[in-house]
């Protein structure tokens, strides 16, 4: 079982802007990822792997149409794969390879294999409450993602940015190493579905989560020695569902 820091960690993984749409002010640049939930055929996944091996390799193998593929490990969704496109821009996706034979070949070598695709989705980065200037790009050193997704309460949005100003403050003053990072959905999700948000911890193995990460500890020498219970109570007030998933990633499928 995972520990009780572990956990009070993972709940404080919030997010505040429930319903964004895309922000023409944002800063310039930023980083965004296009992500594919895929339900495999299972009684394809050799040649469902070994093809879009091949269509990463060819055309997904740098740049912003680099793709990344994880494994779902926990969940609902365990079995499924996510295929991740960038970081990139809108603008990029203009220039997408689309010609050249990859509509083919992803309609023909990938769909054929495929039960189902859900989640399209674009994910931009807050690069202000994130901590991740310890992430090298082109390189995977923490191949687990320890993802959450909020659903944001009705009314309760107001609240979210402050208590999520407080999360990024104490994991920036963490001892260590603890990359994470504040993904804001680009396009309005509802109450239906519900996927307003996502935070993820980037984690080396599975062993860290019986690391002790001290994040209560230092939360009350970063906040105040009062500021816990008002802290939980805004988190609970602002979310009307929260759940986790554990990506792994996958190396040969992403053609790398």
């Amino acid at each position: 079982m995972f520990k009780k820091t572990i956990s009070l960690l993972m709940i404080t993984a919030i997010a505040f802007g429930a319903t964004l749409t895309v922000n023409a002010q944002d800063e310039a640049p930023y980083a965004m990822w296009e992500q594919i939930t895929i339900t495999p055929d299972n009684t394809k996944l050799k040649v469902l792997g070994e093809n879009m091996r091949k269509h990463n390799m060819k055309y997904h193998k740098e740049g912003p149409h680099d793709a990344s593929v994880y494994n779902i490990a926990t969940g609902p969704n365990i079995g499924k794969m996510v295929w991740m496109m960038g970081p990139l821009k809108f603008s990029d996706i203009d220039g997408r390879p689309s010609k050249g034979g990859h509509d083919e070949d992803w309609r023909d070598n990938i769909m054929p294999y495929v039960k189902k695709m859900t989640n399209g989705e674009y994910w931009k980065q807050d690069t202000k409450l994130s901590n991740v200037s310890m992430l090298k790009p082109g390189e995977v050193e923490y191949p687990l993602l320890y993802i959450r997704y909020h659903e944001v309460a009705k009314d309760h949005g107001y609240s979210l940015e402050s208590l999520l100003k407080q999360v990024s403050e104490t994991i920036k003053a963490m001892d260590g190493v603890n990359p994470w990072g504040v993904y804001d959905n680009q396009f309005r999700q509802g109450y239906t579905t519900g996927r307003h948000l996502a935070t993820v911890s980037f984690l080396k193995n599975w062993a860290e989560l019986d690391d002790d990460n001290k994040f209560k500890d230092t939360f009350l020498k970063v906040h105040g020695k009062n500021s816990w219970s008002a802290f939980i109570d805004g988190m609970e007030d602002s979310h009307s569902n929260t759940w986790d998933e554990i990506w792994e990633y996958n190396k040969k499928l992403s053609g790398k």
